[in-house]
C-alpha cells in the first residue's frame, strides 16, 4: 500500500475519531522525518487515527514498565482481585510516555501532551508528574528538556532516573538526556549523545551503566556512566533492527530480539537475536525467535526464562499483529514455543506480577480490510483494546482477567511496591489500577 493510499484511508475515516497528520519514515537517508513511534511505521499513522500509540523499552520493555521483578501485596490492596479500577488522571494526556517506579514508591512519568499535539500539529512540550499510590493523585513535577515520541527511562542504582527522548525537532535524533533527582523534583541535562538516540533501548546494567543499543544504521551503541555523568560508544549490533526488544538477564547479559529491519527492501519483522555482553563490550548471535515479529513485548520470568510475546509481522499497514508466543531459555540460547494469547494484539504492555505471572494489558488489533463487491476500497477494522490476560509460566497458558475500564494502547504499566499495576495514559490522561 503506497503512502497516498494510506492517507487516502485516513482522510475518510469518521470525523469523530483523531486524525495524525505525518510524513512516512526515510530510513534510506538514516534519519527519519518524523518522531518515532513504538508502533510499526505504517501501523502509527493508522493507529493514531483511532487515538492509538505504542516499547520500546528500557529493559526495553517489557517496554514501558519499571519496576521491582517481585514486590509483596501489602494489606493496603484492595480485598479484589483480578479487577481494574480508576485512579486519579494525569495533568496531560499522554502516548509512548516513560513511568518509573521511584525507591519512594511514586511513579515518575515523563512525556508530552501527544494526544493533543498530534491531533492539532502543536509543537511538542514535555512535562512530568509524579504518581503517589497513597492518595491516588498525580503532581506535576521538574521540567524535563528531552521531548517527542518515544520518551524512554531508566531507574539508577543512585535513586535517580535517565531519561532519553527525541529533541524538540522532532526529528528523533535527540543529542541530549535528562537526569531526574527525586530529592530536588529538577531534572538535569546531560549529553551530547554523539549521533542521536533514534529506535534506542535502554536497559540498566548489573555494574549500574546504562545501555542504549542503537541498530538503525548498525552505528555503535552507547554507555552512559552515572559516575561520569557521559556517553561512551560500545559495539554495534550484528543486524540493523528498529522496534526491537532489550532485556537484562539473570547473566548480567542483554537479549536483543526482533524488531524490523530497515536494510534495503520492505520493513518486515525479522526473527533473529542476539546477545550483548558487558564484560566485552560486544553483540553475538543467538538462537533465533520461531516468529519474526517487531513491537512484541518481551518479559523476563522468575525463572531466568524470557516470554516473548504478540507483537506485528510487519511495520506498516500490510502487518498483522500476533497472538503466539515463545520463550528464549538462556541455558541453552534457544526460543521455543509456548501458549497463544487470546487476543492477537500488539504494542500492548507486559508486567511481570508478584507471583510470577504476566500481566498482558492492551495494546492494538487495528488491521486493514480489503472492500468487497459492495464497498469497495480498503478499510481499517479494530482498534486500542481494553481486554487483558495473564500468561502463567508453570502451565505455559494464557488466561482471560478483568478488562480496563479503558481501552489503550501506548499506554505505560508500572509494577507498584504494592503489588498492583498502575496502567496510564495511551490514549487520554486517564490512569488505573490492576489488583491481582
Amino acid at each position: 500500500m503506497t503512502p497516498e493510499r494510506l492517507e487516502e484511508l485516513l482522510r475518510t475515516r469518521p470525523s469523530d475519531q483523531r486524525t495524525y497528520n505525518r510524513e512516512f519514515p526515510d530510513l534510506a537517508m538514516g534519519r527519519t522525518p518524523v518522531r518515532a513511534s513504538g508502533l510499526p511505521f505504517g501501523w502509527a499513522a493508522a493507529v493514531l487515527v483511532v487515538g492509538l500509540v505504542a516499547v520500546v523499552g528500557a529493559s526495553m520493555f517489557g517496554p514501558w514498565q519499571h519496576g521491582p521483578s517481585a514486590a509483596e501485596p501489602s494489606a493496603a490492596a484492595t480485598a479484589s482481585h483480578q479487577t481494574f479500577s480508576a485512579t486519579g488522571s494525569m495533568n496531560e494526556a499522554r502516548q509512548q510516555a516513560s513511568a518509573t517506579l521511584l525507591r519512594d514508591g511514586r511513579v515518575l512519568v515523563v512525556g508530552e501532551n501527544a494526544v493533543n499535539n498530534l491531533a492539532t500539529n502543536l509543537a511538542p512540550v514535555p512535562s512530568a508528574e509524579l504518581y503517589d499510590p497513597a492518595t491516588g493523585k498525580f503532581t506535576l513535577t521538574g521540567s524535563p528538556h528531552v521531548s517527542g515520541v518515544p520518551i524512554i527511562s531508566v531507574l539508577l542504582k543512585s535513586g535517580r532516573v535517565l531519561v532519553i527522548g527525541c529533541d524538540a525537532s522532532g526529528t528523533c535524533a535527540s543529542q541530549l538526556a535528562d537526569v531526574y533527582d527525586p530529592s530536588t523534583g529538577l531534572f538535569s541535562a546531560i549529553g551530547p549523545i554523539t549521533g542521536g538516540s533514534e529506535f534506542c533501548t535502554v536497559t540498566l546494567l548489573n555494574d549500574g551503566r546504562v545501555l542504549v543499543a542503537r541498530g538503525a544504521d548498525l552505528e555503535p551503541s552507547l554507555l552512559y556512566d552515572p559516575s561520569t555523568n557521559a556517553f561512551a560508544t560500545t559495539g554495534s549490533m550484528t543486524a540493523a533492527r528498529v522496534d526491537h526488544t532489550a532485556t537484562l538477564l539473570s547473566d548480567g547479559r542483554v537479549l536483543i530480539a526482533g524488531g524490523f529491519s530497515v536494510q534495503g527492501g520492505p520493513l518486515v519483522g525479522v526473527a533473529s537475536a542476539e546477545l550483548y555482553d558487558p564484560k566485552t563490550g560486544k553483540f553475538s548471535p543467538t538462537g533465533s525467535m520461531i516468529t519474526a515479529r517487531g513491537s512484541q513485548t518481551a518479559t523476563l520470568l522468575s525463572d531466568g526464562r524470557v516470554l516473548i510475546a504478540g507483537g506485528a509481522t510487519a511495520a506498516d499497514i500490510t502487518g498483522k499483529f500476533l497472538a503466539s508466543a515463545e520463550l528464549y531459555d538462556p541455558k541453552t540460547g534457544t526460543f521455543s514455543p509456548t501458549g497463544s494469547m487470546i487476543t492477537a494484539r500488539g504494542v500492548q504492555t507486559a508486567t511481570l506480577l508478584s507471583d510470577g505471572r504476566v500481566l498482558i494489558a492492551g495494546g492494538s488489533d487495528l488491521r486493514l480490510i480489503a472492500g468487497g463487491s459492495d464497498s469497495p476500497g480498503d478499510s481499517l477494522a479494530g482498534g486500542s483494546l481494553a481486554s487483558a490476560e495473564l500468561y502463567d509460566p508453570t502451565t505455559g497458558r494464557f488466561s482471560p482477567t478483568g478488562s480496563m475500564t479503558t481501552a489503550r494502547a501506548g499506554q505505560t504499566a508500572t509494577l507498584l511496591s504494592d503489588g498492583r499495576v498502575l496502567i496510564a495514559g495511551g490514549s487520554d490522561s486517564s490512569a488505573e489500577l490492576y489488583q491481582p
